[in-house]
């Protein structure tokens, strides 16, 4: 039986391993275990920041998926990012992700999140079949990214 939460304190070293599959699995990032710590502390401390929720059987996290929160000036209120969302292989076509997903977006709907946006890697079409599933739909607009290192 698999339960869908937020995520814990707890949860942290579980919820790094899990980064660590998707960032494995996408072209553009690599895992860095002390820079997920670090984000997902980031989250979990400050609940205006966003939400990070799990799909838990017994006491493992076997999914996890992150909410970011901003405004949106074209919404006129708060809208959200989808950070991330994996689920472990062991757990994977099972209707996990789609349950985990659902579960995400009703959450989203309860904190009043008037859209949600997200990036998935162009060459996953497993991800991006999900998400359609779920009724999200291509854009036109296209990602851009500045990349920040150190002092300026």
């Amino acid at each position: 039986m698999i339960a869908f939460e937020p995520a814990r304190e707890a949860d942290l070293p579980q919820l790094v391993e899990l980064l660590a599959l998707l960032f494995d699995q996408e072209a553009e990032f690599r895992p860095d275990a002390g820079k997920q710590a670090a984000a997902l502390k980031l989250i979990l401390s400050d609940p205006e920041r966003g939400r990070i929720y799990v799909a838990r059987e017994s006491r493992q996290a076997v999914a996890m998926a992150s909410l970011l929160y901003t405004v949106s000036t074209a919404e006129g209120g708060k809208a959200a990012w989808l950070e991330d969302l994996v689920v472990h292989p062991d757990h994977r076509r099972q209707g996990t992700g789609q349950k985990m997903l659902a579960y995400v977006v009703s959450q989203a709907r309860a904190e009043g999140v008037l859209r949600i946006t997200l990036l998935t890697d162009m060459q996953n079409e497993r991800a991006q079949a999900l998400y359609r599933r779920a009724g999200f739909v291509g854009s036109p607009m296209r990602p851009m990214r500045l990349k920040l290192k150190g002092k300026t």
